[in-house]
């Protein structure tokens, strides 16, 4: 009987010290997400002299900010929903059967730098390639005869920010939706064609509806990540394209306009969004898991 007190104190004093690992973790998340996130909460429906007030959350309905978070949702979905696409054709062409092994180390390599090269070099980097004098632009006005901005291509467009935002979410689409090209089971064929299911029959009645929800789910991380994105689009277009993170840095840095509150305004607007989207991610995640287990 005086061993199990023992080991129950044991026990109890391995607890608080396990603990201790991810304390680390609490205190940065509570430092840079959940307290920026109460203050903007809280700045949203404050004035300027601290009383409460909806005046800058009523604004957000009024334009210029209703056409920001129209561009913001629209680049979100056009470059989530083509990097869904394509991303996954590209990662299951890496990682099907016949494939050599070095193809999908290579694929994964670079979707790994790829979906983290963002931000000001790659927005240099697009307009050295495909801006006025761009290397590409160059090549085919002098060598095609065919300027592309004689025909209403622009790199500085909300269709330059949509080319140049693919070059992130196709690589981020290979790494989130391989594991779940990998949970599709070589038995689960091998039964279907056994019972004289065609290709189109086993991708319509097995793998499309397993795949589906991981699908989803990577549609609506890289909608996030769009959607949050500011200094790549601030780097190409230097403001010119109303987006909602360029316009919240606008009034939270003060070098044009100065009204942090209804930054944080729009700033909730986003949490908003994102919110909504994270309600639909978190379901699909769990069915999806269920899936690869």
């Amino acid at each position: 009987m005086p061993v199990r007190p023992a080991s129950s104190g044991r026990a109890g004093r391995r607890l608080p010290l396990a603990w201790l690992g991810v304390l680390p973790f609490f205190a940065f998340t509570t430092a840079f997400l959940f307290l920026p996130a109460a203050n903007v909460l809280v700045g949203a429906f404050q004035d300027d002299a601290g009383g409460a007030t909806v005046d800058h959350v009523r604004k957000l309905f009024d334009e210029p900010y209703r056409t920001a978070f129209k561009n913001s949702i629209e680049v979100s979905l056009v470059t989530a929903g083509l990097g869904s696409v394509f991303g996954l054709l590209l990662a299951y062409a890496a990682i099907r059967e016949g494939t050599p092994r070095f193809v999908r180390a290579g694929l994964t390599t670079f979707s790994g730098v790829a979906a983290n090269f963002a931000g000001i070099p790659l927005a240099a980097a697009f307009i050295a390639t495909l801006g006025t004098i761009g290397v590409v632009t160059q090549f085919m006005t002098n060598q095609l005869g065919v300027n592309p901005y004689d025909h209403g291509f622009s790199v500085f467009s909300k269709t330059g920010i949509e080319i140049v935002y693919l070059y992130f979410q196709i690589p981020l689409m290979v790494l989130v939706i391989a594991p779940a090209i990998d949970g599709l089971r070589r038995e689960w064929r091998e039964a279907a064609s056994s019972l004289g299911a065609s290709s189109w029959q086993f991708w319509r009645h097995v793998g499309m509806p397993i795949m589906t929800p991981s699908i989803l789910s990577a549609f609506v991380l890289l909608f996030g990540n769009s959607f949050s994105a500011y200094a790549t689009a601030y780097g190409l277009t230097g403001g010119s394209v109303g987006l909602v993170p360029v316009t919240i840095g606008f009034y939270l840095s003060g070098n044009v306009l100065d009204d942090p509150h209804l930054g944080q305004a729009l700033a909730f607007g986003m949490l908003v969004v994102l919110a909504l989207m994270m309600l639909a991610y978190v379901p699909l995640q769990r069915r999806a898991s269920r899936w690869s287990r």
